[in-house]
């Protein structure tokens, strides 16, 4: 379909929460989703990082290494988190350049609705798990930086301001 500009903190529109999708086609936005992360290239990419306010995001979490399996993920709950977590680090197309230590949940359990409508749960671990969690957040208007504690979060934020253009 079509690759499109990713949205760069701090845009307004990273910050906000997304509207859930309903019955809409999202077809279209999906493919552009899959098009844009693949040309970036990332692993996930949720809606609102194109400008697009819904409750979508997409992953792939194995290609790069092997056979692609994208997900389309449509209006998603995390309906499940395990008590145990890990702390990695995480890069965000959104804020190209910083990689950050972020604590996440090892496991979750996601549901969600696939294009053709039908309600899917899966439980995710490892990376995925990440990913999906991730991505989740931007469906809430957060950004990796709001996952820090203050000290990291500061000095994150002002690398990445510093190399802004003025």
């Amino acid at each position: 379909m079509a690759v499109r500009p990713i949205l760069t903190w701090p845009d307004p529109r990273l910050s906000a929460r997304c509207d859930p999708v309903g019955g809409a086609d999202v077809s279209v936005l999906a493919a552009d989703l899959l098009d844009t992360m693949y040309a970036a290239p990332g692993r996930g990419l949720a809606a609102p990082q194109i400008g697009v306010l819904m409750r979508v995001f997409v992953m792939d979490v194995t290609w790069k290494d092997g056979t692609p399996a994208p997900r389309v993920v449509i209006d998603p709950q995390i309906v499940w988190r395990s008590d145990e977590t890990v702390v990695g680090p995480e890069g965000c197309l959104s804020i190209p350049g910083v990689l950050a230590d972020v604590r996440r949940a090892r496991d979750i359990r996601l549901a969600w609705t696939d294009l053709a409508g039908r309600r899917v749960e899966e439980t995710l671990t490892g990376f995925a798990a990440i990913c999906a969690q991730h991505e989740y957040d931007h469906l809430d208007g957060l950004v990796t930086f709001d996952r820090l504690p203050p000290d990291q979060r500061g000095a994150l934020m002002a690398a990445y301001q510093d190399r802004l253009p003025s």
